[in-house]
Parts: C-alpha cells; sequence; structure tokens
C-alpha cells in the first residue's frame, strides 16, 4: 500500500471518537497552557506523561494527544509574546519583536490571527512533507547497523551542541551527564548493577518521566518564582481590527518559505523552533530590505516565526519516527511515552506499527484544523488566560507535577529525584547549561550502549568498525562539521564583514 492509502488508513483511526476527542482535547488545552507566561508545550507534555500512562490510554491516542497538545502549545505562547512582550518559549521571542509593536498600536487581534493562520499554513505543509518523506527516510534506515547507529546517536548529541545556540562545550557535557543517567540500573547485557546504590527502586533505572518532570515543569516553577518580582505590562487590548484578505495575500510567500526552512530545520536533531524561527525572520528581513519596517510593527514579521515554528514541530517528528532520534525536547519527551509503551522508534516501526504512525500523522492534519477553528474566534478568551495570578498557577503546576511523579510508581523516592532534578535545571538554566541535549543523551544512552556492545561483539573489539562503512564514515564527519559549524559560520561571517569595509 502507498503513503496515501496508508495514510486514509490513518484517517480512520484518527477520526475514532476517542482519538479525535483527544486531538480536539489536546489543542485547547495546549494552547491554554501555552498562554501562561513561563509554561511551554514541553511541561505541558511532561505532565500528560504520566496521566496518559495511568488512564491506560492505547499508545495511539496518547500519541495523537501529545501531538495536538504540542501543536497547541506552541500558538498559545504567541499570545504573552504578542500582548504582553514576554516570550512563553525560546521560538516565540522573535514573534516579540513585531507582534508587540502592532499590540502596542492596538493591532493585536490581528497580530493574532495571522498568527493562527501562519501556524495552520506552516503546520499544514509540513505534515505533507512529512508524509512524503518519512516512510522515505525509514527505508534509508534499514540500511542501518550498530556501527552507523552508534554514529547516529553521536551526530545527534552533536547537532544539539554544535547548532543549538550557547557553549558547545557545556551542551555537550550536558548530554554526557544524560548518557550518564542513561547507565543507571541494571546492566541489560551483564545483569550487573550500575550506580543503584543498594537502592531497590534504581535496578529498572531513573524513570523518564521523573526526570522530564523535575528538570522541565519543576524548574521552570523556581524559574518564574525567582523572576517574581520583574515588571510586567498589563495586558493591553486585544483591539477590533481583524485580519483583512490584503494581509494574507501579502504574507503568503512569507508563509511559504517559512514553513519550508522551519522544517528542514525541525528535521535536525536538537535545532527545532529555536533556530527556524530567527532563520526564518532573518530570510524575510532581508528579502523585505532595511526599508520594510521589521522590528516597528511589520505583519511579514510575526507570520514569519509563527509558520517556521509549527512547520518545525512537523519537521522534529521525522528523525523521531524514521531514525529513533529524537528532533527536539518535545519529541524526546514523546519518545519516551512510546518506551513506557515497548514501543521502539525507528525504522521498522513503519512496518510494524504502521497505524500508530499513520494515525499519528493523519492527526496531525486534524490538529492544525482543530487549531484554526479554535483560535480565531476565542482570541479573547486565551487573552483571559494571562490573568491568572501567579499564587494561583504556581501551586497549580508544582500540584500536577508531583501527582504525575506520584502516579508513576507510588514512591517518596521518586518525588525526591523529581525535587532534586528541579533543582538542578533551574541551577542548569542560571548557569547556561541546556536542558535538550541532556534529555537526548537520557534517551538515547540505552540505543547508544546496546549498538555499541553489538559492534564490538562482531568485530571482535576491533573499533574500526565504527568507521567501516561509507554511511558510518558520513555520519562521522558530519558530527565534525556540525561541532565546528560556529567557528567556521563565524570566520566566513568575519571574511565577508571585512571584504564590506
Amino acid at each position: 500500500m502507498d503513503a496515501f492509502g496508508l495514510l486514509a488508513a490513518g484517517f480512520a483511526t484518527a477520526l475514532t471518537p476517542l482519538n479525535l476527542g483527544l486531538a480536539v482535547a489536546g489543542a485547547f488545552v495546549g494552547t491554554v497552557v501555552g498562554a501562561l507566561p513561563g509554561i511551554g508545550p514541553v511541561n505541558a507534555i511532561a505532565l500528560l506523561l504520566p496521566l496518559v500512562y495511568a488512564l491506560k490510554l492505547p499508545a495511539t491516542s496518547a500519541l495523537i494527544l501529545m501531538a495536538a497538545t504540542y501543536s497547541g502549545g506552541g500558538y498559545g505562547g504567541r499570545i504573552a509574546a504578542i500582548l504582553l512582550n514576554v516570550p512563553g518559549d525560546p521560538s516565540s521571542v522573535m514573534t516579540t519583536l513585531d507582534g508587540h509593536p502592532m499590540a502596542r498600536r492596538g493591532e493585536g487581534a490581528r497580530a493574532l490571527a495571522i498568527t493562527a493562520i501562519g501556524s495552520f499554513v506552516g503546520g499544514t505543509g509540513a505534515v505533507v512533507l512529512l508524509t512524503l518523506a518519512a516512510p522515505t527516510i525509514a527505508r534509508a534506515g534499514l540500511a542501518f547497523g550498530p556501527a552507523e547507529y552508534v554514529a547516529l546517536v553521536a551526530l545527534a548529541l552533536a547537532a544539539a551542541a554544535g547548532i543549538g545556540g550557547g557553549s558547545a562545550a557545556k551542551a555537550l557535557a550536558a548530554g554526557a551527564i544524560g548518557l550518564l543517567l542513561a547507565t543507571v540500573g541494571t546492566d541489560s547485557g551483564t545483569g550487573i548493577e550500575r550506580f543503584t546504590f543498594g537502592e531497590l527502586e534504581f535496578l529498572d533505572g531513573i524513570d523518564f518521566t521523573v526526570v522530564v518532570i523535575g528538570l522541565f515543569a519543576v524548574a521552570e516553577v523556581l524559574e518564574l518564582i525567582e523572576r517574581r518580582g520583574d515588571a510586567v505590562e498589563a495586558v493591553p487590548e486585544v483591539g477590533r481590527g481583524g485580519l483583512a484578505i490584503a494581509d494574507i495575500v501579502t504574507t503568503l510567500p512569507t508563509m511559504l518559505r517559512s514553513a519550508l526552512a522551519g522544517f528542514v530545520v525541525g528535521v535536525l536533531p536538537g535545532a527545532g523552533a529555536t533556530l527556524a524561527t530567527p532563520l526564518a525572520y532573518a530570510i524575510e528581513r532581508r528579502l523585505a530590505g532595511p526599508n520594510a519596517g521589521f522590528g516597528k510593527g511589520d505583519i511579514r514579521g510575526v507570520a514569519a516565526p509563527e509558520t517556521a515554528d509549527n512547520a518545525s514541530h512537523a519537521g522534529s517528528m521525522i528523525p523521531m519516527l524514521a531514525l529513533g532520534i529524537p528532533g527536539s525536547a518535545t519529541t524526546a519527551v514523546m519518545m519516551g511515552a512510546l518506551m513506557l509503551y515497548d514501543i521502539t522508534p525507528g525504522p521498522l516501526l513503519f512496518r510494524d506499527n504502521a497505524p500508530l504512525v499513520w494515525g499519528l500523522i493523519a492527526s496531525m492534519y486534524l490538529a492544525n484544523v482543530v487549531l484554526l477553528v479554535l483560535n480565531l474566534p476565542l482570541i479573547r478568551l486565551f487573552v483571559r488566560m494571562l490573568l491568572v495570578p501567579p499564587w494561583v498557577l504556581y501551586p497549580l503546576v508544582i500540584a500536577l507535577a508531583f501527582t504525575g511523579v506520584w502516579a508513576v510508581n507510588n514512591s517518596v523516592l521518586d518525588l525526591l529525584l523529581a525535587t532534586g532534578f528541579g533543582v538542578a535545571g533551574w541551577a542548569a538554566r542560571k548557569a547556561g547549561v541546556p536542558l535538550v541535549p541532556l534529555l537526548l543523551g537520557m534517551v538515547l544512552g540505552r540505543m547508544l550502549e546496546d549498538n555499541l556492545r553489538r559492534a564490538m561483539a562482531l568485530s571482535g573489539g576491533d573499533l574500526a568498525i565504527l568507521v567501516g562503512s561509507p554511511l558510518a564514515s558520513g555520519l562521522w564527519i558530519a558530527c565534525v562539521v556540525v561541532l565546528l559549524w560556529p567557528v567556521l559560520a563565524g570566520a566566513v561571517l568575519g571574511r565577508r564583514d571585512r571584504a564590506e569595509v
């Protein structure tokens, strides 16, 4: 059966009452949670992880709920960015540059409307590309052996460090810590206990849910509490001016270019929307010229990052589904959810769990439609979410977080671990240490260890097997290139600046 036949079967799965209801609920909840300053889609899905496990939802339904929440959370974060000039997550920083000036002119409704349409165009266009590209990449992934998977994991961690911004050394250190966390528990090859400290609860390793909730939800609340004294503008009126057809015509080329850019960047492990949004904004600003008014309330400056953001969400699904490599922090959490169901993402997923994969892809088409239908008429309702006082928000998030942790194993030790990871996550943010590489390292640690062990068994302990095939060698070369990319890019830009002078 070809991709479109499988997609039709996927729509049959996604349109069941349970899955359709979960898609609508996820889109709504994601938008509401995303509208709360500081609470992004990663935190929303981290809180959902123990819930779907406790409710014993089917794997397909759980993944559909998370994917819809992912898309909804991205849009919701833009409400605070546009109206309050408070980015809900790093990817929404670019939206403030033109979105907030529009809101201050009384054009908040217009900015939010183009955000909804841009998200729809970017999300739908990227899902079309996902439909076409994912099966091909999965088939190519069947050529991967143990040595190639070792190189692929190294490339994923290098990409998170080399192109994610910030210090590459700190990112690599975070990835190494994640790999170490993955070794806690019983060695799957020898049965030897590692780093259990005599605790029986550590025999199966540190639960992924505990780490995610601690590093993201608890750490986020600690950071919000720390910033409680910062001045925040009052919520302005969203305005009565709606979106004109001329606005859509003007921004459509911007949306199409940004959708493609966001999708391509989203495929890169560790990059995601944090890199896609500034790239799309920079492209449009350069194409528009110096007199376009970017940074002063140009509607194209809102459409570009928003379209790229939602497109990158679909792009990040490709490495997770086709290769078993999460493309972002959120897809790392979703990959952890699949592992809770004993489902291993990767090339065989399209063959062994086709209904799950195509049901998920079909639900992403539906989620984009649901978001458009919900967001345009309910803009004013979502704006009310910004008025939730901190003394209500913080305890609610903490209560949900610890309830979710308790639901996993009914363990006091898990609560203590979540608290410890929360403090560690808060300290890491203060020190400028990115958390995404740590999460990737923990998710990919077992894959790296198992495939390295298999490669050594096949070669009799000869490390040359790791570069023995053209594919493995190419992946290692790509690994070096992405690590050196900031240096190379800086040298090229410096030479260009000197030439212009």
